[in-house]
């Protein structure tokens, strides 16, 4: 791992001083001003060849956040005890590696975790036309519009009670996607995709079975929303989407996460091939003139091969943002508010079980979302048939800035 280090901090400095050669070079022999091959944009520093069939983009990220009493959503009725925390950390410290090679459609990126020493993601991409393209390697699956969005384009501080339940987060596999347009409303995006189903930096199935994966979204205002958090280009122009997704997958685990396959509460079992999971979403996003909207319906079916028990789980959200400056003139234009209301049902077949979250965010974009600070204040509600109702409210403010 020393080494890595040691060769990213070697190539950073060679990239600069090489810069500095050239645009030295470029005084002496002429006034006019020559474009340097390291530049700066959104995606991190910029490094290409004069002939563009080189490129790679160099962006690193940091998330800071502070939360009381705690910053883990709650999961079990025990979970609300604990009230005495205070919480500062380094929440996500990002190294992100993308561009092209050869051809300016066959691209590359990935993205390493600082803090754990984790290897997010690893993907070339074939785009060479806009109705089918092809990817390779690991990423989080388009499943779902709210953990597809990076945690850097948020609208609150992170992901909803819905992600831990219902996301499929990183996979390796293949996929094939892409964008028909035939103008007008007929404007759609599919995703199609097959994978090994066992999470995160897993190498291999457990089984013969994979996991399928299909995504199918209809742009009815002719345009797509962008999968990112607040409308802060206060589009003049609306977008909407309407998305449906589905997975179906054979494994030992009930849930995926950034640390891989695991299971969710009530499911122990680790055994090859033990959980038949079905899952489907229904998805809406909207964007004009500073507003933003999107929403998640989801079921999920677990099957316990070992035990013969099917449960399933249920869960939607809702949320909105809108930047009031657009009606009301001392607001300040950077700040945005936000608001999502979530609910999630881990088994529908016992009435009286719900976990809750209501949410309102604040944030102020001094350049998007590349330097943002934010503010949440989260109710969360837990409703057992057995226990008595608890109620928690956290509090959290969090930096993020990219370069």
């Amino acid at each position: 791992m020393k080494s890595f280090y040691i060769l990213l901090f070697i190539s950073f400095f060679t990239f600069i001083f090489s810069g500095f050669a050239q645009e030295s070079d470029s005084i002496q022999a002429s006034p006019k001003k020559k474009e340097s091959f390291l530049n700066h944009t959104s995606k991190g520093f910029i490094l290409k060849t004069e002939d563009d069939k080189y490129e790679m983009q160099i962006g690193l990220r940091l998330q800071l956040r502070f939360a009381v009493p705690d910053d883990q959503d709650p999961v079990t009725f025990a979970d609300f005890t604990n009230q005495d925390t205070r919480v500062f950390k380094i929440n996500r410290a990002r190294l992100k590696v993308g561009g092209h090679a050869y051809q300016p459609w066959l691209k590359y990126y990935f993205e390493y975790e600082l803090g754990s020493s984790i290897l997010l993601d690893y993907r070339v991409m074939f785009e060479k036309w806009p109705w089918l393209n092809f990817k390779v390697g690991q990423w989080k699956v388009e499943f779902t519009r709210e953990r597809f969005i990076s945690s850097g384009n948020q609208q609150m501080v992170d992901r909803s009670l819905l992600n831990r339940k219902f996301t499929v987060d990183r996979q390796q596999g293949v996929s094939a996607y892409g964008l028909l347009d035939g103008g007008g409303i007929a404007n759609f995006n599919y995703w199609l995709g097959i994978f090994t189903g066992t999470g995160r930096g897993s190498t291999q199935n457990d089984d013969e079975n994979l996991m399928y994966f299909g995504r199918f979204q209809w742009n009815f205002l002719g345009r797509e929303v962008p999968f990112s958090g607040s409308d802060i280009a206060i589009s003049a122009k609306p977008a909407g989407i309407i998305a449906i997704a589905a997975i179906t997958n054979t494994s030992p685990y009930t849930r995926f996460s950034s640390a891989g396959g695991g299971n969710l509460h009530g499911f122990e079992g680790t055994n090859d091939g033990q959980y038949d999971v079905k899952q489907f979403q229904i998805e809406t996003a909207f964007n004009y003139k500073g507003f933003s909207w999107s929403s998640e319906f989801h079921r999920k079916y677990i099957y316990d091969n070992f035990d013969e028990v099917e449960t399933t789980l249920g869960g939607y959200y809702i949320m909105a943002g809108y930047f009031p400056s657009q009606v009301i003139g001392f607001w300040p234009k950077p700040l945005e508010l936000a608001i999502r209301y979530a609910v999630v049902d881990p088994d529908l077949q016992l009435n009286g079980l719900k976990q809750r979250e209501a949410g309102l965010a604040f944030n102020w974009f001094f350049s998007k979302h590349q330097n943002k600070l934010t503010t949440e204040l989260t109710r969360y509600t837990f409703q057992d048939h057995s226990l008595p109702q608890e109620d928690e409210f956290r509090f959290r403010i969090q930096y993020d800035i990219s370069f």
